[in-house]
């Protein structure tokens, strides 16, 4: 059977990757700038589900399984909603995943069965890419398609 695509999906970033971010590695005027350029190609709309309000910025990262290779591919904004599924780890953790599935099932428009499949789907990736060690790769930044 072949896995649902969702719109909204987990994010789990490997054990040796956390607190690998661009806020807490760059000077803040130019992570300000990345951020509020994310917030901008938006339109002030979240990038997932669309909705108006306080936006996020959040760092999509691609993960190359055969070299190790933590890649930055973009910068988005995202309602705290959606953050909070994306970041489902973290979020379970300060006791707030309830909130999180009940808006990973509205923006997906999917079933509470086909949220804990997608979950241990995302868990089986992350505790395999844990296993090792990774390289980030910033290369994007030096493009114009993030300013």
């Amino acid at each position: 059977m072949k896995e649902k695509k969702f719109r909204l999906q987990f994010q789990l970033v490997p054990d040796g990757c956390w607190h690998t971010n661009l806020r807490s590695a760059l000077p803040k005027e130019v992570w300000d700038r990345l951020r509020r350029a994310a917030y901008a190609r938006a339109g002030g709309r979240c990038s997932i589900c669309g909705a108006k309000g306080r936006l996020e910025a959040h760092e999509v990262w691609s993960y190359d399984d055969k070299n190790h290779i933590q890649k930055l591919e973009d910068i988005i904004a995202v309602c705290p909603a959606c953050h909070a599924v994306i970041h489902i780890g973290r979020t379970s953790l300060l006791g707030k995943e309830p909130e999180a599935q009940e808006h990973f099932l509205k923006v997906n428009g999917c079933t509470q069965s086909e949220y804990h499949a997608a979950l241990g789907e995302a868990n089986r990736i992350h505790a395999e890419r844990s296993r090792h060690e990774w390289v980030t790769d910033l290369s994007k930044l030096n493009g114009r398609d993030l300013f």
